[in-house]
């Protein structure tokens, strides 16, 4: 195993779309979302553990998630990058990147969300080998892109371009544009046009390479976390970490770095991938039954039901008659019943219960 090569998994999102079972004090990361008797934190870090040794995989996150994640994944503190206050992922990533090159100067890097889905962990394991092979030998900033099976609007795109591919593996290619979530008729287009892909949210570079272009594009960022050279991985950190972090600006790595980088390579791959943003993205990967019901829960009864999603927190008995492309979700005694058409409301859902009803509840 290459001990030059390091993770970090970025677990400091709170989920809001997974409520009422996310939730601020315990979020979809940490919880065993999909019934595997593992949480997806878990599982990412074990997916990390056959890439690069264990002491080289880092945790970004909430402050307040840290005795959770060492519960959970059993590494010491200097693996937990805590951050005080949410600020995106171009600071977060700034951190990790400082923090891994003083420990590393010849590192290189993937960054992980901790809440994806991975079908095929063989083929993950070597698409992220040959991108951080890549990297290591090209200053090259890489993404990995999912062929898109369908015109989905709740991803990004990667378009890229068909002529310009790295001869040691042809499945990396040079980026031409960054697209967000387009509306669908232009989803359907770029099915059609063939050289688009879905936008993972997973990067792999060297840390040099990652250095240089926060350097260029995001300055002021590099200049706040290269300020603690000499904290990084000494009792100093923390406190560094805490008067600097308020300071950052609030921007993604896509946007600060990634859409504004000429050295952005794209490696497409299948290896049946999903965010896991939504319960309708749950539902997909989730077995059905007969009638295309997913029921998590071991005291669930459905009548006249298709279609829907029902996730029921263990011995907790369910009778649930006439619906139909529904979300009904039970957690600590909040109950959401909801259209999965309109899923997309839930996050107001959430901000109306903490006004109306108290933050306990969210």
């Amino acid at each position: 195993m290459n001990s030059n090569y390091y993770a970090v998994i970025m677990a400091g999102g709170v989920g809001a779309r997974f409520w009422p079972m996310s939730r601020t004090s315990q979020p979809k990361q940490f919880i065993d979302i999909l019934g595997t008797g593992e949480s997806l934190l878990q599982q990412t870090f074990k997916r990390f553990e056959k890439i690069c040794p264990k002491e080289n995989i880092f945790i970004a996150t909430n402050s307040i998630y840290r005795e959770l994640i060492k519960e959970q994944l059993g590494i010491p503190d200097n693996q937990i990058l805590c951050e005080p206050i949410r600020r995106n992922t171009a600071p977060c990533i700034a951190y990790a990147n400082h923090k891994i090159m003083s420990k590393n100067p010849d590192a290189t890097v993937i960054v992980a969300p901790s809440d994806h889905v991975i079908v095929n962990s063989d083929l993950f394991h070597d698409v992220v080998l040959s991108a951080m092979d890549a990297a290591t030998k090209n200053e090259w900033l890489i993404t990995l892109g999912i062929r898109p099976s369908h015109p989905n609007t709740g991803y990004g795109y990667i378009q890229y371009d068909e002529n310009v591919m790295y001869a040691a593996d042809n499945r990396i290619k040079k980026v031409k544009t960054f697209t967000e979530k387009p509306e669908l008729e232009m989803a359907k287009s770029f099915l059609t046009s063939g050289d688009f892909l879905w936008n993972a949210g997973i990067f792999i570079w060297s840390a040099k390479s990652c250095a240089k272009a926060f350097r260029q594009f995001l300055p002021e960022v590099d200049e706040l976390f290269e300020e603690g050279k000499r904290f990084y991985n000494t009792p100093e950190e923390t406190a560094f970490i805490n008067e600097t972090y308020p300071k950052c600006r609030n921007i993604s790595i896509d946007y600060g770095v990634m859409e504004h980088a000429k050295n952005v390579y794209v490696l497409s791959s299948d290896f049946g991938w999903s965010d896991l943003g939504t319960w309708g993205s749950l539902y997909e990967h989730l077995p059905k039954n007969k009638h295309q019901n997913s029921i998590v829960g071991d005291n669930v009864m459905t009548y006249d039901t298709q279609n829907t999603i029902i996730h029921m927190p263990k011995g907790k008995l369910a009778v649930i008659q006439g619906l139909e492309d529904y979300i009904v979700a039970e957690d600590s005694g909040i109950l959401l019943i909801c259209k999965k058409s309109e899923e997309q409301k839930i996050r107001q859902f959430v901000t109306d219960v903490e006004v109306e009803k108290g933050e306990k509840f969210v």
